[in-house]
């Protein structure tokens, strides 16, 4: 069986959706198909931000949006001055849906679930005619030219397609970067970025679900981050770590995921300042005893471990505390050194640093430097960000500029 049609989407996911609507509203005589390998579409949109879908996030300057993107923040800039954040929430209005946005500047439907946004563009698409097909597993991807036309020709593992313009919103799918390196298209090696730290250190043991505001740093790499940072079973999480696995992706990956950091507990005290501020401490509560109450703003039950691992006895007084203590202690706020020892990745946030270089993507339209009417939209391309609804803005932004080309 085969069947033509002018533009071919493959990818039912966030991009390859958002690309095709758009399409069909700017141009509605278009004959227009999503091709999707899975028995679903917008699997991947269904389980974000833990099944509420975190749409974009309030951030509406394009100059200070790029900031959150490890790779693209440059060729971002220019596709963001045509759609940005505050164009997503119009968009999204227009289409009967609208967004919230949360103390954190994370942006979600007011209804807080994702099948909100599933039921727009599902029924986006049945209301303009664009043909849904699920169980296409893409085999291959042919260029032909005639002299009727320019075609493409997909063929999956139950069918033939032809079309004018191809859309590629695959995202890190591995089957079809090897296709396009085969058509000349050089494709970044791809590796985890967002990920938690394994870490077993018995400081933090007892203490998942303590959290605290941080900063933290690389050893041996100019790689910091600040910001919440949460205490798991298996180790670090929370925005902090989140943030600094997306802008250290392949840094960390050349070490195997084997390194060393210092969390600062109290986030921008340093060193020294902490010692004086626990020498007045022991003048002001000498009778006290020091492990009983966090003088600073991190819980008890983390500033009791930290005591402990500054060799403070559990029922010492204040008074009782020596100068190389309370050294110890200002070095455990301040710079205390944790052993990382590999990684855990969330599957519902899972983002991949890798993909098409875009030195060979034109940013105007989208469309590949070396075939023309070959488009590309989402993560596919070597662009990802950190969490917090940066990772679909991408996802809508490439797919508008995408259907305005088309």
């Amino acid at each position: 069986m085969s069947k033509h049609f002018d533009v071919i989407i493959i990818g039912g996911g966030a991009a390859g959706f958002f690309s095709t609507i758009n399409i069909a509203e700017k141009n509605p005589k278009l004959k227009i198909a999503i091709l999707e390998r899975g028995k679903e579409v917008l699997t991947k949109v269904k389980i974000s931000g833990g099944g509420r879908c975190n749409v974009t996030h309030a951030c509406f300057e394009p100059n200070e949006l790029v900031k959150f993107y490890p790779r693209g923040e440059k060729e971002l800039r220019g596709p963001f001055h045509q759609f940005c954040s505050g164009d997503t929430i119009e968009w999204f209005e227009k289409h009967g849906v609208e967004l919230k946005i949360e103390d954190d500047g994370r942006m979600f439907p007011v209804t807080d679930s994702s099948q909100t946004i599933i039921d727009c563009f599902v029924s986006a698409t049945k209301k303009l005619g664009i043909e849904v097909l699920t169980g296409q597993s893409v085999q291959s991807v042919y260029k032909s030219e005639n002299a009727d036309n320019f075609f493409w020709k997909i063929d999956t593992q139950n069918a033939q397609y032809f079309c004018e313009k191809l859309i590629l919103a695959t995202g890190s799918n591995p089957k079809i970067w090897e296709m396009l390196e085969n058509f000349g298209h050089k494709i970044v090696n791809p590796v985890p970025s967002l990920f938690t730290f394994n870490i077993k250190d018995p400081r933090i043991k007892n203490l998942p679900g303590v959290s605290a505001q941080v900063s933290v740093k690389v050893k041996d790499a100019k790689l910091t981050s600040n910001g919440p940072l949460l205490i798991t079973h298996w180790g670090m999480s929370g925005p902090a770590i989140l943030k600094l696995s997306a802008w250290g992706a392949r840094i960390l990956a050349e070490k195997n995921y084997q390194f060393t950091i210092f969390v600062n507990w109290l986030n921008d005290v340093e060193t020294g300042d902490a010692e004086a501020m626990l020498k007045e401490l022991k003048l002001e509560h000498s009778k006290k005893t020091v492990s009983k109450k966090s003088p600073f703003e991190i819980t008890n039950r983390l500033w009791e471990s930290l005591v402990l691992a500054s060799q403070i006895a559990d029922d010492a007084k204040w008074a009782d505390l020596t100068k190389n203590q309370l050294q110890n202690l200002a070095n455990q706020l301040t710079n205390a050194q944790f052993q990382v020892n590999g990684k855990s990745t969330f599957k519902e946030e899972f983002v991949t640093a890798g993909g098409i270089d875009l030195k060979e993507i034109n940013f105007k339209t989208m469309e590949s430097k070396l075939h023309e009417n070959l488009f590309f939209a989402g993560e596919i391309v070597n662009i990802d960000a950190i969490t917090g609804g940066f990772n679909f803005q991408n996802a809508w932004t490439s797919g508008f500029i995408v259907a305005n080309a088309i």
